[in-house]
């Protein structure tokens, strides 16, 4: 499958703003079946400087210093993307979770996919005995890697409800489990977590889902969004397996991976400081477009 991607975000502010510094993670990755075939970002106003780096994840980063006074900022990236993927079923006969754990900490490389790396709590994920208990339940001893992460993400996807209005990024993982409702950055933190509790590698994803409206109804422009999954270690047999909590199925062919990391604070789309203003108002619109 081939897909165009439009992802564009504006900030308003209520004062002129003299000066920005922005860090974009918005070009999508090639590999694990998916290949970049072209990336473009426009930004208004243009900015005095745009440097580019591979952050330890091997996420593309760019830093965008913008230096004229501004009411609106707005970036604009596209970018087509090629995605075949070999998805197991959740089924598939899998390692036992234990010896996965065990493997993970006997890893001698601390490189990006090395999975000791995601073993352990990170900025946005501590590791809760809460969380981990909830997450036990799935894993009874020799459960299959595979079995007892898809009945975990089963078992989120029906016990926490979707709110957008429950939760923003800054919500504690605590309050988001107590709560049981959220977005899918939510849900896939609590479910890395869990994970992590039981010493096993779980890296948080960012990126975009194809949405396919309901028979009769016309496809929205803007109405895709931006989406956030969970990708565990299953050995070396196995590699990186893509669970997606928010909608409780194994990651094929309508996800587009955008960035890998521990948890949001590595993979967000954009972030960064202003000088000027006390209030902005952001927009967001996606667009994910199969060509063919």
């Amino acid at each position: 499958m081939i897909y165009d991607i439009r992802h564009v975000t504006t900030y308003e502010y209520e004062n002129p703003v003299s000066f920005a510094r922005c860090t974009l993670r918005l070009e999508p990755r090639s590999g694990g079946g998916q290949e970049l075939i072209s990336h473009n970002v426009e930004i208004r106003p243009r900015p005095a400087e745009r440097n580019v780096r591979r952050d330890f994840f091997g996420t593309l980063t760019e830093s965008v210093v913008i230096e004229a006074a501004h009411r609106t900022l707005r970036i604009d990236s596209r970018s087509r993307v090629s995605v075949s993927r070999q998805t197991p079923p959740r089924d598939a006969a899998s390692p036992s979770w234990e010896s996965i754990r065990d493997l993970a900490f006997e890893a001698t490389s601390l490189g990006p996919s090395s999975p000791v790396g995601y073993v352990f709590a990170s900025p946005l994920v501590p590791v809760l005995r809460p969380v981990s208990a909830y997450a036990e339940a799935s894993f009874a001893p020799e459960t299959g890697i595979l079995a007892g992460a898809a009945d975990l993400m089963h078992r989120i996807r029906t016990e926490f409800r979707y709110d957008p209005k429950a939760t923003v990024i800054s919500t504690p993982l605590d309050e988001v489990f107590d709560k049981r409702h959220g977005v899918c950055q939510d849900f896939a933190h609590v479910m890395i977590a869990g994970l992590r509790g039981l010493g096993l590698p779980a890296a948080y994803v960012s990126g975009y889902l194809r949405t396919i409206p309901a028979p009769g109804r016309p496809r929205l422009q803007g109405a895709d969004a931006t989406h956030a999954w969970v990708s565990l270690w299953c050995g070396a047999e196995l590699g990186w397996v893509n669970f997606d909590p928010t909608n409780d199925l194994l990651v094929a062919n309508d996800h587009i991976v955008l960035a890998v990391g521990r948890d949001f604070s590595d993979v967000s789309p954009v972030d960064g400081i202003i000088v000027g203003s006390p209030k902005q108002k952001l927009g967001v619109a996606v667009d994910v477009q199969l060509v063919e």
